[in-house]
């Protein structure tokens, strides 16, 4: 089962389109295309679509978006993995959900790593209420 979504669902109020990819361009971030894979408690997979800017941004909105789903299962915390396959230039990440909840969780050391955590508990306390 495999569940295929855009980041335009995601998040809602985010800019759209060519509005964000200029907002980006213009604060120096670079947008890429992705595909995030992780399988639930039950070994069944969900896939989707997304846009990000970071690697842990890309983890988020697809925990944030599968945990979202009625029908996606339970998704383990620990060892569960979330695969992370960027489009251009094609490389796979591998992340394990406890290390980014770790990383998360932690205090961020830059006021851009600040920002980036705060902007990443924003996505998942959003689709958890």
């Amino acid at each position: 089962m495999r569940l295929y979504s855009r980041r335009e669902s995601i998040i809602p109020n985010s800019p759209q389109g060519e509005q964000k990819k200029n907002m980006f361009k213009f604060i120096g971030v670079t947008i890429k295309a992705c595909t995030e894979t992780v399988h639930d408690l039950n070994q069944v997979g969900h896939s989707l679509d997304a846009t990000a800017a970071t690697l842990y941004e890309a983890v988020a909105q697809g925990l944030a978006a599968l945990r979202a789903q009625d029908w996606v299962g339970e998704i383990g915390k620990g060892l569960t993995t979330v695969t992370v396959k960027v489009r251009q230039p094609e490389v796979t990440h591998i992340v394990k959900i406890q290390d980014f909840e770790n990383w998360r969780n932690a205090r961020g050391k830059t006021p851009a790593e600040i920002t980036l955590k705060a902007r990443l508990r924003q996505i998942l306390d959003a689709r958890q209420d």
